[in-house]
C-alpha cells in the first residue's frame, strides 16, 4: 500500500504532539496535500532555496523543517519576493510541507534532549515545566459480559496510562438498576419495568490529547443504548514537557574545556562563552535555539552553565551578573542536528510498520561566516 503525507503526520504527531507547541507558534501542514503519495522524505531545519534545489533534483514529495515556512499570516504572495518564489516552485511541483517546531522542542524525544545527550549530560531532566499533560478519570458501568471487551477497547484507543505502564484500570462489581422507558431499545429488560443488572464499575485514566478517540472506542464498544458513565479532571498532573533539559557533566570541568567540547562535537568554527574560563562546573542546562529568556529562572536553580544561541548583550551582562555561565553555540548550531537525528528516527519507525520511504537530511549554508 502506497504511504500518503497524512500517515508520516501520524507518525509524527505521536512523538511531537501539536499540543506541546507554543500557542504563538505555526506548527502542522504547511502547505500541499495531507493525501499526496510520498516515496522520499527531506528533513531541514529551514526551507530555503538552497533546501528547495536539493529537494527538487532528489524528487522529494514532503519536506520536514523545524522552522516554520509561515509565521505570520501572508497578505500577499508576490512570485518575485524569496518566499513567494519558493511558494510558486514548490506548487508546481507537488511538493507538501509539513513543521514541527515547538512541540518539536518540547517533546520527550525532541531537540533538546538529542542535544543533551549529545553533550554528554548525566541525569537528564526537564528544566522548566512549560506544559504537563491534563489528566482525566474516566468511570464507566459496564454489563460483567462486556466488562474486559469495553476495557480492551478503550486502552487500545489510548486510556490506562500511568508513566511507564499501560492498560491500567480498576474494576468493581455492583448492581445497576434502570427501568427503559417509552422508544427505548434496551440492551437488557423491558420497556416500562425496572430491571437490575450485573455491571462492573470500570475506571481508568486519560490524557486530554486522547480523550475523544476513547470516549468514541467506548460508545462503539458499549452494548448499551445510553452509557452512563462519569469524566473527572484529576488535580494530579501527567507528564511534565520543557523547553530545555538539565544535567550533570559526568566530572566537574573548567568552561573553557567544556565550551571547545561544544564547538567540536557540533562541529562549529566559533562558539561564544560569558563567564570564566576557568571556572569549574558540573550541573548544565541546555536551550536548543534561543533560550535566553530563561536565565531568570535558570538562575536560580543551582544551575552553572547555558548552553543556548542567539545571545544579546544585554542578556549576556545579566548572566554575568547572576553568575550564570553561558555557551552560545548559535541558534542554527544548536538546532541542525535534527536533521540527521529526525531522518532516522522517521526511518526507524517506518519500517516498524512496513512503509517504504526514504528519508534524508538536507542541509543550508550556515547564516553566518567567521573572518
Amino acid at each position: 500500500m502506497p504511504t500518503i503525507v497524512k500517515d508520516i503526520i501520524a507518525i509524527m504527531e505521536e512523538h511531537f504532539p501539536p499540543w506541546l507547541a507554543e500557542a504563538w507558534d505555526n506548527s502542522g501542514l504547511q502547505l500541499g496535500s495531507a493525501n499526496k503519495v510520498v516515496e522520499k522524505v527531506a528533513v531541514a531545519l529551514d526551507l530555503d532555496k538552497s533546501i528547495l534545489d536539493q529537494a527538487l533534483k532528489l524528487k522529494i514529495g514532503l519536506i520536514i523543517t523545524h522552522h516554520p515556512l509561515f509565521f505570520r499570516p501572508l497578505k500577499h504572495i508576490n512570485y518575485d519576493s524569496p518566499v513567494g518564489s519558493l511558494i510558486q516552485r514548490m506548487v508546481k511541483s507537488g511538493i507538501s510541507v509539513y513543521t514541527a517546531h515547538t512541540n518539536l522542542d518540547a517533546a520527550e524525544k525532541g531537540i533538546n534532549q538529542v542535544l543533551a545527550e549529545l553533550l554528554g549530560l548525566q541525569d537528564i531532566d526537564t528544566l522548566e515545566t512549560s506544559k504537563r499533560e491534563e489528566l482525566y478519570k474516566l468511570v464507566v458501568y459496564v454489563p460483567a459480559s462486556h466488562s474486559e471487551e469495553l476495557r480492551r477497547a478503550i486502552n487500545g484507543a489510548g486510556a490506562g496510562f500511568i508513566g511507564n505502564y499501560s492498560d491500567c484500570s480498576f474494576r468493581v462489581r455492583g448492581t445497576g438498576t434502570f427501568r427503559p422507558g417509552a422508544g427505548s431499545q434496551p440492551f437488557l429488560g423491558q420497556e416500562g419495568e425496572l430491571e437490575e443488572a450485573d455491571e462492573f464499575r470500570l475506571e481508568t485514566v486519560v490524557r486530554k490529547q486522547e480523550l475523544s478517540q476513547v470516549l468514541q472506542a467506548m460508545e462503539e464498544a458499549h452494548p448499551y443504548e445510553e452509557v452512563a458513565f462519569d469524566l473527572f479532571r484529576l488535580e494530579q498532573a501527567g507528564k511534565r514537557y520543557s523547553m530545555g533539559r538539565s544535567g550533570l557533566l559526568p566530572e566537574e570541568t573548567k568552561l573553557g574545556d567544556y565550551a571547545r567540547q561544544v564547538k567540536e562535537t557540533l562541529g562549529l568554527e566559533a562558539v561564544r562563552v560569558v563567564g570564566d574560563l576557568d571556572k569549574v562546573l558540573r550541573k548544565v542546562a541546555i536551550v536548543s535555539g534561543a533560550g535566553a529568556s530563561l536565565i531568570p529562572a535558570i538562575s536560580q536553580q543551582g544551575i552553572e552553565l547555558l548552553v543556548t544561541g542567539d545571545l544579546k548583550y544585554h542578556e549576556a551582562r545579566d548572566a554575568e551578573a547572576s553568575g550564570l555561565a553561558i555557551i552560545d553555540a548559535g541558534h542554527q548550531g544548536t538546532e541542525e542536528i535534527i536533521s540527521a537525528h529526525l531522518s532516522q528516527f522517521l526511518q526507524q519507525e517506518c519500517e516498524k510498520r512496513g512503509m517504504k520511504l526514504e528519508f534524508i537530511p538536507l542541509y543550508s549554508e550556515a547564516c553566518f561566516k567567521y573572518l
